[in-house]
């Protein structure tokens, strides 16, 4: 499942669809039994790459059937089995055999995606976690399910797409032999590969963090139609990405308290590394989460203190014609001179026109000046056109 970030205020009902997947877990149809495995119909078909190491060599084999991966789950080498795609239930029910996983294991890695968690059998450790990978255009993130089966030789991740994650500085310090994790067994590997997940978020909350400032400048300055829009987006994107590292924490918490079998008590130190990346990341998002619901209010606010400077605008035009009005009204009135002097003598003088223009432009610019000196004009150039 991938998401990417959409700013548009009218999306599509496609768009709309995709999103509501982003914040439903799977689940089945009520009296299934259990161990039903869902294949999504754009899933793509697995492919299954295998990176055998030891502290003296690293072999890649790509391409490889779940049975040929069976005669390096018992060597005293380490076995990476990672498999791309979820499109074939028969190359994963073949994958299950092999690696003797439980049939609800494996509809927890197949049915995608599911809330993380940690669950230890007798000869296994699984962890169900969630993966986001920003994309390169920085305009959004990719989402999508890492499942991990930590064995005392091998180690099975499954993911849902084939072309991204976030496991390259992992390969590449097996291949060049770069730090311990060649002179390490699988549970150092499982704790390699879910510190990259849980760093992948770093780069993610960066570029909002960014977006957020951005979009503080347009709400308070440049407030429009799409701001209110792009506000209620991100907030959406942070509660996805809440969702995903919450129980992140909580599985790392279980884990580091009861151990497991398959995990050196040694490696636990870790797992507590671990723990406070995920807890320094649900600050993050919690204080992402704090400003981009602040931004609502600012844009009510400075959409509210542009409707009173343009009512004080309207006011201030309206104050200066009032008594202009009047003053066109009273000369506008019918009189008779002949009858009595009091009938508006100035009907008759000369220059009674242009008086009449002085004493309305006087007004007019006894007002304006009045209106300057108490600072009503100081705003109106904000005012949007």
């Amino acid at each position: 499942m991938s998401y990417e970030k959409k700013v548009d205020s009218n999306l599509e009902v496609s768009q709309v669809e995709e999103e509501e997947d982003l914040f439903d877990y799977a689940y089945e149809q009520a009296g299934s039994i259990p161990g039903t495995l869902k294949i999504e119909k754009d899933a793509e078909l697995p492919k299954i790459v295998l990176i055998d190491y030891n502290s003296d060599r690293a072999d890649r084999l790509g391409d490889l059937t779940p049975e040929a991966c069976a005669k390096h789950l018992d060597t005293d080498s380490v076995s990476w089995v990672d498999v791309k795609g979820l499109g074939s239930e028969n190359i994963l029910q073949r994958l299950g055999k092999v690696f003797n996983l439980h049939p609800l294991v494996l509809e927890d890695v197949v049915n995608v995606p599911q809330r993380p968690k940690v669950e230890d059998y007798p000869q296994q450790l699984v962890i169900i976690t969630q993966m986001v990978v920003p994309k390169p255009s920085g305009t959004g993130f990719w989402l999508e399910q890492v499942s991990l089966v930590v064995g005392k030789n091998y180690l099975l991740t499954v993911q849902e797409k084939p072309e991204k994650d976030c496991f390259l500085p992992v390969r590449r310090r097996i291949k060049y032999k770069k730090g311990t994790i060649r002179n390490m067994g699988t549970d150092y590997l499982a704790y390699a590969l879910w510190d990259a997940i849980i760093d992948g978020f770093f780069p993610v909350l960066e570029i909002y963090g960014e977006k957020i400032e951005d979009l503080e400048d347009e709400v308070i300055f440049n407030p429009n139609d799409q701001s209110l829009a792009k506000v209620y987006q991100i907030k959406r994107e942070l509660l996805a990405l809440r969702r995903a590292i919450w129980p992140q924490r909580n599985a790392l918490n279980t884990l580091i308290r009861d151990g497991s079998k398959v995990i050196d008590p040694e490696i636990l130190v870790f797992l507590r590394d671990c723990y406070d990346h995920t807890v320094q990341i649900i600050d993050i998002i919690e204080t992402y989460r704090e400003l981009a619901s602040s931004l609502t209010d600012i844009y009510l606010s400075a959409i509210s203190n542009k409707m009173n400077e343009v009512m004080k605008l309207l006011t201030v035009i309206s104050s200066i014609f009032i008594p202009l009005t009047f003053i066109a009204g009273i000369y506008g009135m019918n009189f008779n001179t002949s009858v009595s002097p009091w009938n508006m003598p100035e009907l008759d003088w000369y220059w009674g026109y242009p008086l009449c223009w002085i004493l309305m432009l006087a007004t007019a610019a006894s007002l304006i000046y009045f209106f300057w000196r108490r600072g009503w004009f100081e705003n109106f150039s904000k005012i949007p056109k």
